[in-house]
């Protein structure tokens, strides 16, 4: 079987984002500040370990940009038509590691770990034991959910067996990961630390030169929930299923690369406008910083919902009136998420203009700058080489802080139904449809739950690597924190 790749717009952006860190992170072995800068960063054990945190949905969310379409087998009619056919799903490597999940789709609601539906059904009598009622061979009763715990012969009596035999082996091999991850760290640090009891001690009680400890802990903790995960998944709803039945787990990875999607790709839209109108206003000053001031003063005025909201609309009316430039639906709902992403750009770049131009006003009054000048450079060249190089830590900061920020904006927009499309696995889109499973009686819980923990995970993670940028690039921010500067400068 063959397939097709097909390059959503989404899938080539974050693919170009990736090397262009790959890019940067082998720039920075030619600019010793830089590097310096940024081993001040992992030495935060916070940022250190939230970095493995973001890492780790950073996969995820490569896994799931790269699409292929599965050629279909020939049949009569495609066998006289010219080249191959193609199914019209599109599917990323993730759906294909996550296929046997995506297959345990049951009838409607059932509960995390469950091997019975959540609401009576009728069902035959003689398949259910005890029932309520009778009449002509059906009752209601909790119905046998079609994958969640098939497996079992006699669930009453084995489900709880089972679950803890099966958890408790995810659990031994999340402990047996962490060992490994364990004795890899200390062999690596033996050759500096005189021999690997010596390493494996300092690792234990932190004294080493990187945060390891809190490292390897952070790894201990999700290996430890990833464990008894991975070993229940294939054989139970371990978040139980939505209204269609279909696998919440499944839907709260794949919500995964919706976030990072909106949160990059988003932040990097409002770099170019905030950069320059902020460099060129603090530069030029006179009525071309009154005008930047006049844009971004009357864009602040705009309530953002009603802005965004009115733009995504008319980008929703562009798509329906042109259905035939798009041969899936993915391929469609892909670029309406693109879309949003720019729109939210485009709207977002007051805040970061404002600091960039207060920073250019004192950057052009310093001394370089009018040596710079006396010299005969001209103004883009004092631009290029001493303005924007300067406030670049501004941008790098605030894009940090701006990620997860942009991350709970598209669950709210999604909520009130001008986020991104419905087909689109997103954390808003689960909070929405749970709105009305958190009033129904008994509450169907699990989907908000599970939406709120990755959400919380993520975001949590990016504002704890946001406040060790933010420390390590922003010497007035090291100031309000004497301890971590202290502990920091002793390690250095």
């Amino acid at each position: 079987m063959s397939f097709k790749l097909v390059f959503l717009w989404t899938d080539l952006a974050l693919w170009g984002l990736f090397f262009g860190l790959l890019a940067y992170g082998w720039r920075l072995r030619r600019q010793p500040h830089l590097r310096a800068t940024w081993l001040r960063v992992w030495r935060d054990p916070l940022a250190a370990s939230s970095s493995v945190v973001l890492a780790l949905f950073l996969g995820l969310t490569l896994l799931d940009s790269v699409h292929l379409r599965s050629e279909l087998p020939p049949s009569g009619e495609s066998a006289a038509q010219q080249g191959p056919v193609y199914d019209t799903r599109t599917l990323s490597l993730l759906d294909g590691l996550l296929a046997r999940q995506m297959a345990m789709r049951e009838i409607s609601y059932s509960a995390p770990l469950a091997y019975r539906g959540f609401t009576k059904e009728p069902v035959e009598t003689g398949a259910t034991g005890a029932t309520e009622g009778g009449g002509s061979g059906l009752a209601r009763d909790y119905p046998r959910l079609a994958f969640g715990g098939a497996h079992l012969q006699q669930p009453e009596v084995e489900w709880l067996e089972d679950l803890l035999r099966r958890g408790g082996a995810g659990l031994a091999g999340g402990a047996l990961f962490t060992a490994l991850i364990s004795v890899l760290m200390a062999t690596c640090l033996a050759a500096s630390h005189g021999g690997f009891k010596a390493a494996w001690c300092d690792l234990l009680r932190d004294r080493t030169d990187y945060p390891w400890r809190a490292v390897l802990l952070t790894c201990g903790v999700l290996s430890l929930l990833g464990g008894p995960v991975l070993a229940l998944m294939d054989h139970y709803h371990v978040f139980g299923t939505d209204r269609t039945g279909n696998d919440v787990l499944y839907q709260a990875l794949k919500s995964i690369r919706t976030a990072f999607v909106i949160g990059v790709l988003s932040t990097l839209a409002t770099l170019p406008f905030a950069l320059a109108l902020g460099v060129l206003a603090g530069y030029c000053r006179g009525w071309v910083d009154e005008l930047v001031q006049y844009l971004y003063t009357t864009l602040s005025s705009v309530p953002n919902v009603l802005l965004i909201a009115a733009c995504v609309l008319m980008v929703q009316v562009f798509l329906d009136k042109n259905p035939e430039a798009f041969e899936t639906g993915v391929e469609r709902a892909d670029l309406k998420m693109f879309m949003l992403c720019l729109i939210l750009g485009l709207t977002g770049w007051a805040g970061l203009c404002r600091l960039v131009r207060a920073e250019t006003l004192k950057l052009r009054e310093l001394d370089y700058v009018q040596a710079a000048r006396t010299l005969g450079t001209g103004h883009l060249g004092i631009m290029r080489r001493h303005i924007v190089p300067n406030v670049m830590h501004l941008v790098l900061i605030t894009g940090v802080l701006s990620f997860s920020e942009l991350i709970l904006y598209e669950a709210v927009l999604t909520y009130v139904g001008v986020g991104v499309d419905p087909t689109v696995n997103s954390f808003g889109s689960m909070i929405n449809l749970a709105r009305s499973e958190m009033s129904r009686d008994p509450v169907v819980w699990w989907s908000f739950c599970a939406a709120f923990g990755f959400m919380l995970a993520l975001v949590l993670a990016a504002n704890l690597f946001a406040d060790g940028v933010r420390d390590a690039f922003d010497p007035r921010a090291r100031q309000l924190r004497p301890r971590r500067a202290l502990a920091a400068a002793s390690k250095d």
